[in-house]
């Protein structure tokens, strides 16, 4: 590699997803110039049908840069928590914080749209293929390939954001041997801003508020996601309704899609002049929406300590230590629930009746974990 012909860019981001454009967007608006870089097209988000769980706090965040997606967003006013064929449930309302709303539901491509506006036309080259990534004492030189040109770029710190980590060294794996099964559904009568999440000796169903319908998180283990997604449309909405029981009724489900659900936790956040933030530092079980909730944070965070303190590895240890909390317990509070829930063993059944009935009878514990999950560990003392 010649001097000549590498090109310095202080801040590159590897991901140009919604986590990826928060901390380009947080940068820029502190003064900080960045790059960012993604394999895809950025068009190609438009074409994502996921729905995504936004706390409160992460609307805070985002509409600090003028990114957030009001008119495509619908706001969750209650969460009902409960167990099937079993006593206890609790509900967590929004009037309790004085918020407009505990969070809300956004597809991806609508939030990714919002991000996208404030881009430069020079703040992204999509569709670029990553050919090597060598980190140096004081820098890391990437060379990819966009648009049929090789171009070697050296940067002061690279940001990965570009998604899930596989099964990688310096990453622990954890197989919930679950599949989350999601689709959109027509609900009667309607939602009502309340989102749903009733757990089962198979694993978390989520019902969240979408527009008119209920975007669904219907988890189940891998043999019964196999039937399933095998089912014609009555019977996935019988199989559905058998799940939630009889409180509604469910109509008209669109596309049904599938992902394995894993827990994976990056041992270390920053290495040399490289740092991790979002899904591919965790990647955590969607119950509860904590993961993206926590990926932007990550990147809040990360933003607000580079302008701060500057760009070097003083301040990279600095993030490293200050996500530690929020990292480590949103991952131990979203573990322990489904591992605690997912099953149907006698007392375990009767001890998670008895922890719904404590939190709805005690206002300070139901506090706790709902400001755990507005605000992440930035809620805790």
């Amino acid at each position: 590699m010649t001097e000549a012909a590498i090109e310095h860019v202080d801040i590159l981001i590897i991901g140009a997803g919604p986590v990826g454009q928060t901390l380009h967007l947080a940068l820029a608006a502190g003064g900080q110039k960045s790059l960012l870089l993604d394999r895809r097209p950025l068009d190609a988000q438009q074409d994502d049908p996921r729905a995504l769980a936004l706390s409160h706090g992460a609307r805070q965040l985002l509409e600090q840069i003028d990114s957030w997606p009001t008119r495509a967003a619908t706001p969750i006013e209650t969460i009902h928590v409960s167990q099937k064929d079993g006593f206890g449930r609790t509900v967590i309302d929004r009037n309790d914080y004085k918020l407009p709303a505990l969070g809300y539901v956004v597809r991806y491509r609508d939030l990714s749209a919002a991000l996208s506006k404030n881009l430069a036309a020079d703040a992204v080259l999509a569709g670029s293929e990553i050919i090597e990534i060598q980190a140096g004492d004081a820098h890391v030189d990437v060379t990819l390939r966009h648009a049929g040109a090789i171009r070697q770029l050296r940067t002061r710190l690279l940001a990965h954001a570009e998604g899930t980590p596989g099964d990688q060294p310096g990453v622990t794996v954890s197989d919930y041997v679950q599949h989350a099964v999601i689709c959109e559904v027509t609900p009667t009568p309607g939602h009502n801003k309340r989102a749903w999440e009733r757990f089962t000796p198979d694993g978390p169903l989520a019902l969240l508020p979408l527009g008119n319908e209920f975007s669904i998180v219907f988890t189940l283990p891998p043999e019964k996601a196999d039937a399933v997604m095998a089912l014609d449309d009555a019977a996935f909405i019988a199989a559905l309704q058998k799940q939630f029981g009889q409180r509604m009724t469910f109509a008209k489900p669109g596309k049904r899609s599938r992902f394995p659900l894993y827990l994976r936790l990056r041992d270390t956040l920053v290495k040399g002049s490289e740092v991790w933030i979002g899904n591919t530092a965790q990647t955590l079980h969607p119950v509860s929406g904590q993961g993206f909730n926590l990926g932007i944070r990550d990147a809040w965070q990360l933003a607000e300590i580079l302008l701060a303190d500057g760009v070097d590895r003083a301040a990279l240890a600095r993030y490293a230590a200050s996500r530690k909390l929020d990292r480590q317990g949103s991952a131990f509070f979203t573990d322990k629930i489904v591992r605690a829930f997912s099953n149907d063993f006698g007392p375990l059944k009767l001890a998670r009746g008895l922890g719904l009935l404590a939190l709805d009878l005690c206002p300070p514990a139901r506090h706790f974990v709902a400001k755990r999950m507005i605000w992440g560990a930035r809620a805790w003392p």
